[in-house]
């Protein structure tokens, strides 16, 4: 019994697929409770039977609070899969890749579980500090994650011509990475900021609530700055994961690379410049921003169809529309299945 405890434990916190599953139970637990509490849940009545069988704090007024913790816990948790995806993908000294996903494991789990306890379960400040300190190890572990993503060593050139990279060998695809993770933390900052004034003349708010007013301050802008860079910064993320995964490579890669690193940097100036004198002119940047990052992703989806579309019709020698058709539905099943 106890080898089989240890088994399973070493396979859900020291394996990739282990780690990603943690995560996801982690996600669909906290996503089943608190659905719960949802409008078309309330109107069932299912709301107030979850709230009393779980003797949850439900003052109104601390809505937007309890909200804001519980994507936060969400959100780290998806930000935390991401993480192991990348280290398990690319190459990276061993040190990083342990130190990495232990410390953004535990960061994880400490914000999810102590901040719904402190949102939820009565105000124990205790609680919150802990929710705060697990949010720090998951900066420190993408701070360690853009320095073992760092691309301009020669042990990380790509040999390979058919892959983006450049005249010296330096893999573009990792540049992308590199970029991504280091705006992420970067971008992490400009939540953190407004966040460190709670209490001190800032009160807590839902973006939603407030992106209609014609006068917002600079710690709103931020916050919603924040909020939605993020978002994109997790979807341009997965993107990468995914082509990395297929091994995305040929012209189209050569072509989607530079295009994902100019989007993703222009995206997050003009996300930056929200919450600064070049408000006016900031969603514009951003438009321009997500232009080439979306096409990246556009070139990615051409690639993988074509793929799969050949993979599904090699037997066939001269395959008509409709058997590429078939190989393209039953090759989607198969990756979605995987």
């Amino acid at each position: 019994m106890k080898l089989w405890l240890k088994q399973r434990f070493s396979y859900l916190f020291n394996s990739t697929k282990g780690l990603i599953l943690v995560a996801i139970a982690m996600i669909a637990l906290t996503t089943a409770i608190w659905g719960m509490l949802s409008g078309p849940m309330a109107e069932m009545g299912v709301r107030e039977v979850v709230i009393k069988l779980f003797k949850m704090d439900m003052l109104q007024a601390e809505r937007e609070g309890r909200i804001i913790i519980l994507y936060h816990s969400i959100a780290m948790a998806v930000v935390a899969i991401e993480t192991y995806m990348i280290t398990s993908l690319l190459k990276m000294k061993s040190f990083f890749k342990t130190t990495i996903n232990a410390i953004i494991t535990v960061g994880y789990i400490l914000t999810m579980i102590f901040g719904m306890g402190f949102a939820y379960f009565g105000h124990n400040w205790a609680f919150h500090g802990v929710y705060i300190f697990g949010l720090s190890l998951i900066f420190f572990a993408g701070v360690l994650l853009v320095i073992a993503l760092w691309p301009w060593k020669k042990e990380y050139y790509q040999a390979d011509k058919t892959y983006a990279r450049t005249k010296k060998g330096v893999d573009i695809e990792r540049v992308a990475f590199f970029s991504t993770a280091l705006t992420t933390v970067i971008s992490a900052l400009f939540g953190a900021i407004p966040g460190s004034f709670f209490g001190n003349g800032f009160e807590v708010f839902l973006a939603e609530n407030v992106i209609r007013f014609p006068h917002k301050t600079t710690m709103q802008y931020a916050v919603i700055g924040h909020l939605h860079i993020m978002l994109a910064l997790i979807a341009i993320m997965i993107t990468l994961i995914i082509g990395r995964w297929l091994n995305f490579k040929g012209i189209l890669h050569k072509i989607s690379m530079p295009l994902m690193i100019l989007g993703t940097i222009v995206l997050n100036l003009g996300v930056w410049g929200v919450a600064t004198p070049l408000q006016p002119i900031a969603h514009q940047v951003i438009y321009t921003g997500a232009t080439p990052s979306m096409f990246a992703a556009l070139l990615l989806l051409i690639w993988s169809w074509n793929k799969l579309i050949k993979n599904g019709t090699r037997h066939l020698e001269k395959p008509k529309f409709g058997d590429k058709l078939k190989a393209l539905w039953e090759g989607q099943h198969i990756v979605y299945t995987l």
